[in-house]
């Protein structure tokens, strides 16, 4: 077992705040040597993201159907990498994935949830067995590596030294679009269980985490063997049908996003949440990335920022989840009187949810967003 860090004796995987404050305003530059579990690594985020960490010197269980895939980096990082046979439509591989790294590295400090591919097709059109399996890879897989990661985290890894866990959904897991019905319903279902599972999460656990929602990235996830598309359903083969304008549109657009920049993005959150700074050249620069980074130095030094539950990746994305979420809000105020005139007679219900939701102390969330 290798329980090393960067041949220095350490309690913990992650660098204890008195040893990262140099300047109280400067996030302290560090080589890491977190161990990271990785789900889909053969192509896309999962590649690029095992490429950057093991040139930033840490610590890869990087797992896919073919593990031969990762042989010349086995060959050129020999002690940094474990590529291991993994199908997360399987609970048990799931969990000997995961014990084999513990049983190489001897922890196991961020879980990035990855594995899936594209599913194209109207409801109607798409065969069940290829909906239920899409659920398996994307909602049931991720739920079983939460599950182990989560006791790893609490009683295999140092005491309070916790993990981090980063669960890639996408924009349509907030906004679903026509002919995405059950890749999306996964990716929705993922999300939900990934906010209730953070709540339930005890603060001295430092077990935290966030949804990564990707647009269009060009990395093979709707072409070949990472994605099928459904013939149409022929009630839906009129051109001036929706889900055929969305078929089209979807197969002429070129793609925005840039794998390697999408994991650089992932190395920075978990960076921040720490309150370190890889040395990994290229990782701090870029659009709006120094500037940002500058800010949150001149108010807070070092401090560890606190993971959104959810992060957008590329423009797009960030636009469509914004006008979903400003629908959502216009839509409420519009019908509100619908909502409202549901309450039994003998309930307010001003001073319901002031009295039993904000006064219970379970949802914390909420509290401080009225607050603010």
């Amino acid at each position: 077992m290798d329980s090393s860090y960067h041949g220095r004796s350490s309690p913990s995987p992650w660098l204890k705040r008195s040893a990262l404050i140099s300047n109280p305003r400067t996030l302290k530059m560090y080589s890491p040597s977190r161990v990271w579990f990785i789900t889909g690594t053969s192509s896309g985020l999962g590649k690029a993201l095992t490429d950057l960490l093991l040139a930033n010197g840490e610590r890869v269980v990087a797992t896919c159907r073919n593990p031969a895939a990762h042989d010349n980096l086995a060959a050129q990082y020999p002690d940094q990498i474990l590529a291991y046979k993994l199908d997360v439509t399987k609970e048990d591989e799931i969990k000997v994935a995961l014990a084999a790294g513990v049983k190489r590295f001897g922890r196991i400090d961020v879980v990035v949830n990855n594995a899936g591919i594209g599913l194209f097709g109207e409801l109607e059109a798409v065969p069940e067995e290829d909906a239920r399996y899409i659920m398996e890879l994307q909602y049931w897989g991720p739920i079983h590596v939460m599950k182990e990661a989560a006791r790893i985290f609490r009683e295999v890894n140092p005491k309070g030294s916790g993990g981090r866990l980063f669960n890639v959904s996408t924009v349509g897991g907030y906004r679903a679009n026509p002919t995405l019905t059950y890749y999306s319903a996964s990716k929705f279902a993922l999300e939900a269980s990934t906010q209730s599972f953070l709540q339930e999460m005890h603060p001295s656990w430092n077990i935290k985490g966030c949804i990564l929602e990707p647009g269009g990235f060009r990395s093979g996830w709707s072409t070949g063997h990472n994605s099928k598309i459904v013939p149409p359903h022929p009630a839906y083969t009129d051109p001036s049908n929706p889900t055929s304008l969305f078929r089209q549109a979807h197969g002429n657009f070129p793609y925005l996003g840039d794998p390697v920049k999408m994991a650089k993005a992932v190395i920075r959150l978990a960076d921040l949440s720490l309150g370190v700074r890889s040395e990994l050249p290229g990782l701090w620069v870029g659009e709006g990335v120094e500037k940002t980074v500058a800010e949150h130095m001149s108010s807070f030094g070092d401090s560890p920022i606190e993971l959104p539950l959810r992060v957008q990746l590329g423009s797009e994305s960030l636009f469509l989840v914004r006008m979903q979420a400003q629908n959502t809000l216009e839509d409420a105020k519009k019908w509100e009187w619908i909502s409202h005139s549901t309450n039994a007679d003998d309930m307010d219900g001003e001073n319901y949810v002031k009295k039993y939701l904000m006064g219970s102390g379970a949802f914390d969330d909420v509290d401080k967003a009225v607050s603010d």
